[in-house]
């Protein structure tokens, strides 16, 4: 496994909020976690990415302990985040926020990344210039997956990508998902059970902090997962 997640606890207060959350995520391949709102979802990811810190339980990238590792280690070792909001340096141009990030993590062939991240959401070489606060909602997700991918991730975390995304660019975003698969592990939150259904190798249902279901996403129809996911 590529990311290793065992017995992961997390504390609100009093509250528990993940409950000895235990997965993998193998190299190459999409998981998809699922559950309804407030099932723990989010926190999870904060939790991985270094936001929030573990209770208890370990964290392991390509064999290494993260679980205590400042936020910025973990991005170094090779997590990549998107968080819900997408978070872009709006006030900055749409090149700035990607370069910025090929700087601080001193990318190897910085031009070639570049290149790459362009040819995965053209849109992005078309506003080079552009304030990323101008773009609109799906210009600026694409924006900061572009920008995560800048880091080189060994695994790209992404929290519900398309919320409140038209469906051209939710497309879009599947369609760069489905290529970068190949090359990265993804662990994606997502709150649509047809998108996660179309580029989910792996699937995770959360309820109440706790893993209640997993398998093979080819298997999430037959697994009635769908019937999870309801209110």
């Amino acid at each position: 496994m590529l990311l290793n997640i065992s017995q992961l606890t997390q504390h609100y207060g009093s509250a528990l909020a993940l409950d000895g959350v235990s997965f993998g995520v193998e190299k190459d391949s999409c998981t998809a976690i699922l559950g309804r709102n407030g099932a723990g979802k989010t926190t999870l990811l904060q939790t991985l990415v270094g936001v929030m810190p573990a209770t208890s339980g370990t964290i392991l990238l390509d064999g290494q302990d993260v679980t205590t590792a400042p936020s910025h280690k973990r991005a170094r070792r090779g997590l990549g985040y998107v968080p819900q909001g997408r978070e872009i340096f709006s006030d900055l141009s749409v090149g700035q926020n990607i370069e910025i990030v090929l700087r601080n993590h001193r990318v190897s062939e910085p031009d070639t990344l570049r290149d790459e991240i362009v040819s995965l959401f053209p849109v992005l070489g078309e506003m080079w210039t552009r304030r990323g606060g101008d773009l609109s909602g799906g210009q600026q997700q694409q924006l900061a997956i572009g920008r995560a991918l800048a880091s080189r991730p060994k695994v790209l975390i992404l929290d519900e990508p398309t919320e409140g995304i038209q469906p051209s660019i939710v497309q879009a975003i599947e369609d760069a998902i489905r290529d970068l698969k190949g090359r990265m592990a993804i662990l994606l939150v997502e709150q649509y059970y047809e998108f996660a259904l179309s580029v989910a190798d792996d699937y995770v249902v959360l309820d109440r902090g706790r893993v209640v279901k997993s398998g093979r996403g080819a298997s999430m129809d037959a697994d009635d997962v769908a019937a999870l996911l309801t209110v």
